[in-house]
């Protein structure tokens, strides 16, 4: 019985403590009736049920915890100041993109570790491009999988977009990710999961023009008419192109939480980003970084 949960304590921190737990529960049900078999028949049954071949997804999972411990990460924005930044200086670090930044990859070798989408709408408008990246990991919410099909480094997560308390950031990404109105926080999470207590923001820039008075706008889903102004590319969000009305309010929010969260568990968050207007996090040049 050591050996076993020796074996599986890695795949389940709490799988020792469950099976314990249920067997001091049915002891004291079962014990004094001289029924030890049926104590026995329920550990091995609650035992088959973590024996069960671990799924591709699950192997992903488990596998990217601390794979970058020690090292810095970048976290990169779709904001204007992206095309200020020469990316190519970021092919050797570890790098999280999202959305639409496959739009660039026509006019730079660089290509992100990780690429993440967690906004419904990015989903479905872009799927077909989604679908069709390859050589990286591509972490998505589970509830995104109807759009986004999976290839053989494809991570579905546990994306809590309605929760209580708003905001909070989880210190275990393969367990629960939340939802802080960017897809940053999300990044943050996964940066701090892989072990990466030194994280630099790029491409960040905090701050959206209002929709064109040509824009459709349906409750907070903006329908474009127009070229987009507040990506890197104007086909970002460019005409049929559907996206949430920003709440930048709350998205600093979710940023102070995650400064918190960094700083009082070792690490620290520097915004590398030509200007902009995040000021949450302390500034640095990203060209002195390299």
């Amino acid at each position: 019985m050591v050996d076993i949960f020796e074996k599986f304590f890695n795949y389940t921190p709490d799988f020792p403590s469950k099976i314990i737990r249920d067997y001091h529960n049915v002891s004291e049900t079962y014990l004094y009736q001289g029924l030890i078999s049926q104590i026995t028949h329920i550990i091995i049954s609650q035992l088959t049920d973590y024996l069960q071949p671990i799924t591709k997804n699950e192997q992903n999972r488990l596998k990217i915890k601390n794979i970058y411990e020690g090292e810095r990460a970048f976290i990169i924005g779709n904001g204007p100041s992206l095309n200020k930044i020469d990316l190519n200086k970021l092919k050797s670090e570890v790098t999280i993109a999202s959305n639409s930044i496959f739009l660039l990859f026509n006019e730079t070798d660089f290509r992100p570790t990780f690429y993440t989408v967690e906004d419904t709408l990015v989903a479905e408008d872009r799927s077909k491009e989604i679908n069709k990246l390859h050589g990286m990991y591509k972490i998505f919410p589970i509830d995104l999988k109807k759009y986004l099909i999976p290839d053989e480094n494809t991570i579905y997560i546990n994306f809590q977009r309605n929760y209580k308390n708003f905001p909070k950031f989880s210190s275990n990404f393969a367990k629960r990710v939340y939802w802080g109105g960017t897809v940053t926080f999300l990044n943050l999470q996964l940066a701090y999961y892989l072990g990466s207590r030194e994280v630099y923001l790029v491409g960040i820039d905090h701050n959206y023009k209002q929709p064109s008075p040509a824009d459709k706008i349906e409750g907070n889903v903006i329908t474009s008419q127009t070229a987009d102004i507040n990506h890197f590319d104007p086909e970002y969000f460019g005409p049929g192109y559907r996206w949430h009305d920003p709440k930048v309010d709350r998205m600093e929010q979710a940023y102070i939480e995650a400064k918190r969260f960094y700083e009082s568990h070792g690490g620290k968050i520097y915004n590398a980003t030509v200007g902009g207007k995040l000021e949450v996090f302390p500034r640095i040049d990203f060209n002195k970084l390299f």
